[in-house]
């Protein structure tokens, strides 16, 4: 009767382990932040450039130049693989960029919030149990959803045409799975190559493929 009772009970004692946060795991999120939240305070000068003179030939066609400030979500929960990773990193990227100065001031913190959850879902979605480049692509695209839904109204989109949230849509999609999905993939397997992620699962992944 106890043996039974311990295999049932297992499974479970196994799969809240893995959805357990270490301490590893929050400090690698907030280096992974940090991180993150000076690239995009790169972006912010040569994204910025790119979404107004996109947005100049045709409005809403500056949503193919986001895709960067939506990799924080993607990298965090390819790395950490844990829930909330997503929405962490992205949050703390997007706080360290507001902090350090951009022309959108706080509301950079309300975006990284509503990327980071637009790609949490999709790692929810699966369960937290695939990364695959697919995976990531569908966060990055879901990061691009959470920036359109918000800026429905912190930029007040809604008031604007069909057409321009329709193209601006499309756009956010598509860089989101691009620059912030398929990129921020191919950054983490090579993070994880050079043997700095020896301590999670993407790379032990990276062992094996050697």
């Amino acid at each position: 009767m106890h043996t039974s009772t311990s295999a049932r009970t297992a499974p479970a004692v196994a799969s809240a382990n893995r959805f357990s946060w270490r301490v590893v795991d929050i400090v690698v999120a907030a280096v992974l932040g940090v991180a993150i939240g000076l690239v995009f305070w790169g972006w912010n000068t040569v994204g910025g450039l790119w979404f107004v003179a996109m947005d100049g030939l045709t409005p809403g066609l500056g949503g193919i130049a986001v895709g960067i400030w939506l990799i924080g979500g993607v990298i965090g929960g390819l790395v950490i693989r844990k829930p909330g990773a997503a929405l962490l990193v992205e949050l703390i990227a997007a706080i360290v960029s507001s902090l350090i100065g951009n022309v959108w001031g706080v509301t950079t913190i309300f975006s990284g919030l509503a990327q980071g959850l637009g790609a949490e879902l999709i790692f929810l979605a699966f369960l937290y149990l695939r990364f695959t480049l697919p995976v990531s692509m569908l966060a990055g695209a879901g990061a691009g959803v959470g920036a359109w839904v918000l800026e429905l109204f912190l930029s007040a989109n809604i008031e604007k045409s069909i057409e321009f949230n329709l193209l601006y849509l499309g756009t956010l999609i598509v860089s989101g799975a691009l620059l912030a999905g398929l990129v921020g993939w191919l950054l983490v397997r090579a993070l994880a190559a050079t043997g700095a992620l020896s301590r999670f699962a993407v790379g032990r992944e990276a062992r094996r493929d050697v």
